[in-house]
């Protein structure tokens, strides 16, 4: 194998070693500016946007042990998503940056070494944040606990009426 082509193979194994996931996708009508745009968005999430070749891809997963994709994933120029702890933070960017200008087209995802569809990381981006989600989970503990204490006060008030008329001291 030449040297150049062994290079970019490394370079692109180096780029999905960085996360358990990576994001797959098509950036034809995508501008330098949008590119830009879009990695200082991902660089919240410590996610990274680069763009590779589909030959050198494909031996890098291979190398890696991903599963293979549907002969489609590599039609056309492809770029990778990677990076960070959060895939579904990132899934939420593309979708954002989708909608706002109708350009990044999202081909598959490898996520915990199975592949998942475009659809499936578009249900991902629609589902609250973590931090969203401990917090609704949090409130949920909260308020049950505090409607059993009411109930408990509830019963003692009425087997005992003198101790809810007494003063507290």
């Amino acid at each position: 194998m030449r040297a150049e082509k062994q290079y970019l193979i490394s370079e692109v194994e180096s780029h999905l070693k960085k996360s358990d996931y990576v994001i797959l996708a098509n950036y034809t009508k995508v501008t330098v500016a949008d590119v830009a745009e879009l990695r200082a968005k991902l660089k919240a999430e410590n996610a990274e946007f680069h763009v590779v070749k589909n030959s050198s891809l494909k031996v890098a997963a291979k190398a890696l042990g991903l599963p293979e994709f549907e002969a489609g994933a590599y039609a056309g120029p492809t770029a990778i998503l990677v990076g960070g702890q959060n895939p579904a933070a990132v899934a939420k960017i593309i979708k954002a940056f989708f909608k706002e200008k109708q350009k990044l087209e999202i081909k598959v995802g490898v996520m915990e070494k199975k592949v998942v569809t475009a659809d499936f990381l578009s249900q991902i981006a629609d589902l609250p944040s973590l931090n969203e989600l401990r917090s609704s989970f949090l409130s949920l503990l909260t308020s049950n606990a505090a409607a059993f204490v009411r109930v408990l006060d509830a019963k003692v008030k009425k087997e005992q009426p003198e101790a809810a008329a007494a003063p507290a001291a």
